[in-house]
């Protein structure tokens, strides 16, 4: 039953990739501009593949925006304004180069269709009931790509080391081989990607968060955060397309096996954070 799901997944998104928006201009579907794109499976990543299948030069000519992780999973990725950049274990943040591969990712080319402002968000529970809020306005089965900018009270994230083969499951890694970086009273940019229920089985359901401060000193995957004061910018975005590894490592994988847990674990570190 849980593969047939699948199947109807995948024709779902095919067709919404080949259909597109319905309010979508003719250059825009041309342009790719209103795609949500996809490389390989969130559930790849989960599983140990950690192989670059797309670099980040043609990743750039996919989106303007976005978030990620790099080859042998050498740290966070987070694309602002057509920028990439690597927020490293060591708790740097670098430009990376266009022949930089990447193994996971989900981008878009941004156009705010909504924005508003944010003042005095406590937690990210907190944020993720605005959040949750507008996407029941706006509906519930629509891919969104947000940016909040501004300045955050706290900010906590994580990185991970780059790995070597041979490649252990990513909430194995996670045990020993990430790390922690809490910031106060910090200006930068929060890129978060919603992604709706019947994604579960090709990437993380809700909301997914990265971080990368305005110095662009500073960044990695969302853990926990307060909202001082920050503009909050929504795209609307009704179309997908994903790629899928070349590599052997992916098609040895049994991707019909339920990894709830182990992604519930990765994206919230649920084992060490109350995020």
């Amino acid at each position: 039953m849980r593969k047939q799901m699948i199947a109807l997944v995948m024709a779902a998104l095919l067709c919404l990739s080949a259909c597109g928006s319905r309010t979508e201009t003719p250059a825009e579907e041309e342009n790719g501009r209103d795609v949500l794109f996809q490389v390989s499976l969130l559930q790849g990543l989960t599983r140990g593949d950690y192989e670059g299948s797309i670099t980040a030069g043609e990743l750039r000519q996919r989106g303007d925006i976005g978030i990620g992780t790099f080859d042998r999973l050498n740290g966070e990725m987070i694309m602002v304004d057509g920028e990439i950049f690597r927020a490293a274990a060591d708790g740097s943040v670098e430009a990376v180069p266009d022949e930089e591969t990447i193994p996971f990712s989900n981008v878009t080319f941004f156009d705010a269709d909504e924005t508003e402002a944010l003042s005095s968000v406590e937690s990210f529970d907190a944020l993720r009931e605005v959040l949750n809020r507008k996407v029941q306005e706006l509906g519930e089965n629509r891919f969104y790509m947000i940016r909040i900018d501004g300045t955050f009270k706290t900010m906590n994230v994580r990185s991970e080391y780059a790995q070597d083969e041979p490649y252990q499951p990513l909430a194995d890694v996670l045990e020993h081989d990430q790390t922690f970086f809490d910031y106060e009273n910090i200006e930068g940019t929060v890129v978060g990607l919603y992604c709706p229920s019947y994604m579960e089985d090709i990437n993380a359901v809700g909301w997914h968060l990265h971080f990368v401060s305005k110095d662009r000193t500073k960044g990695g995957h969302v853990l926990g955060l307060s909202v001082d004061q920050a503009d909050l910018s929504w795209d609307l975005t009704d179309s997908f397309q994903m790629i899928l590894p070349g590599g052997s490592a992916f098609q040895r994988f049994d991707l019909s096996a339920d990894q709830s847990e182990d992604i519930k674990k990765v994206e919230t570190n649920v084992q060490e954070n109350d995020g």
